[in-house]
């Protein structure tokens, strides 16, 4: 009896150690599970808040042209949308994130289409360490056509709709993955210690230099300039179209920034998050009111236009860091980018740059002091390489879509005629007006 009964007991006290091996494991593996699901549903949340974004862009395009081409403005932000979730599925996924599928070292990728993990992961080995293919594919399109909503706006009131969509597949499926291969990719940039967390440059200096290059081919509106170089406002339509837009997309850089973050799997990450949305939200509210002080300043009145791009200046400016930077520095930071933009605008119209909605100024020119100031709170990165980096992307972009602009012109056209301009694009280009009740403006 007492060697039946000890030969039980030995064997459960003997597999004592393996069990506790299974259940280190078993936790381990709970773990990773959590990791994964957590971290996959933030890029499906901060997803769909940026892609809320192109209602935003939508809607403050449409408040900041005239009446007469608001139809065409909505139009080009559907197409645009539409036209680079193809392209990115299409191709730039995979040149933005060739992984293993380097055909070119540092610069481009497979060309191939993207593909989803099987229905429930059945049979296959998925990595847990990161996110769901589908839920960062859906991610990163948003970005991508982020960077197309900020040329449609500086382009307004004169481009035509095809030739515009013609280069959003350009720059959707090639010019904006390529670019940002080089750092978020892990290309040369990434390597050499530049650093953009969301991209003040990557997304938002690019779309900036694509709009510059776009804005010198097409040339100013008629009558924006006068003989004599004096400059000639042209009010927008609705300015609560542009103030709703603008909240919208300011609610959409909670995931624009807060999603970069990459990561929810430990507390660490979710209290990381939750520091972004701070200092995101403080610098968009200190470029607001920087511009709202200074315009009374400057003007004797306060210009709302000029605070709408106060607020999506510090938005952009602290989009390169907003995890670092204590809520002081963001407002230091926020507030700086609100500055820019009161300058900006009216040196924009001493050159003839005729931008419609502001863009290069909040999203070029923001953009580039966020890239700069990042070294300031965060010590990994210089001003050196800052400066190098942001360089290197816009002489790209802004070259090769010059480039793809002046032979859209010379071939298939860029521009709408005088008489197509003058009575608006609407029924020049689509033959509906936005408000047919209306007398145009």
């Amino acid at each position: 009896m007492k060697r039946t009964f000890a030969l039980p007991v030995a064997a459960a006290l003997s597999a004592l150690p393996s069990l506790g091996l299974a259940q280190e494991a078993a936790t381990g593996e709970a773990a990773q599970h959590t990791q994964y699901i957590l971290t996959s549903l933030l890029f499906l949340v901060g997803g769909f808040l940026v892609f809320w974004m192109a209602a935003g862009f939508a809607m403050l395009e449409a408040g900041l042209v005239r009446s007469k081409n608001v139809t065409m403005q909505l139009t080009k932000n559907m197409g645009l949308f539409s036209l680079a979730a193809i392209m990115y599925w299409l191709v730039g996924f995979n040149l933005m994130y060739p992984g293993e599928g380097w055909t070119i070292t540092g610069l481009l990728g497979a060309f191939s289409p993207t593909s989803l993990e099987p229905v429930g992961l059945a049979d296959t080995e998925t990595d847990l360490s990161y996110a769901s293919v589908g839920s960062d594919f859906f991610f990163q399109l948003m970005f991508c056509a982020t960077t197309a909503s900020i040329v449609s706006g500086t382009m307004a009131e004169r481009v035509k709709l095809w030739p515009f969509l013609v280069f959003v597949i350009i720059l959707t499926g090639f010019i904006y993955p390529i670019e940002a291969s080089w750092q978020w990719g892990g290309g040369w940039l990434d390597a050499r210690g530049f650093s953009d967390f969301a991209g003040s440059t990557l997304v938002h200096a690019a779309g900036g230099f694509a709009a510059l290059a776009g804005a010198m081919v097409l040339g100013p509106r008629i009558g924006k300039y006068n003989k004599d170089g004096k400059v000639v406002p042209i009010p927008g339509s609705n300015l609560a179209l542009a103030t709703l837009g603008t909240f919208i997309l300011w609610l959409g850089w909670f995931g624009f920034n807060g999603g970069s973050q990459l990561a929810m799997g430990t507390i660490g990450d979710v209290a990381d998050v939750s520091r972004i949305f701070a200092n995101t939200n403080m610098a968009a509210a200190a470029g607001a009111a920087a511009a709202l002080g200074l315009t009374q300043v400057m003007f004797g009145k306060v210009d709302l236009t000029m605070t709408l791009n106060g607020a999506l200046a510090g938005l952009v400016s602290i989009t390169a860091e907003p995890l670092a930077p204590t809520l002081f520095q963001s407002l230091i930071i926020g507030g700086i980018g609100g500055v820019i933009v009161v300058f900006a605008v009216p040196m924009l119209d001493r050159m003839r740059i005729d931008d419609v909605v502001g863009a290069i100024p909040v999203h070029l020119i923001a953009g580039f002091w966020g890239t700069f100031i990042v070294a300031w709170t965060n010590s990994d990165a210089s001003f050196g390489t800052q400066i190098i980096g942001f360089l290197s992307i816009g002489i790209f972009v802004f070259v090769v879509s010059y480039v793809f602009f002046t032979v859209i012109k010379s071939t298939i056209g860029l521009r709408v005629s005088e008489e197509e301009e003058i009575n608006g694009l609407d029924m020049a280009e689509l033959g509906m007006e936005a408000y047919p009740e209306f007398s145009k403006g």
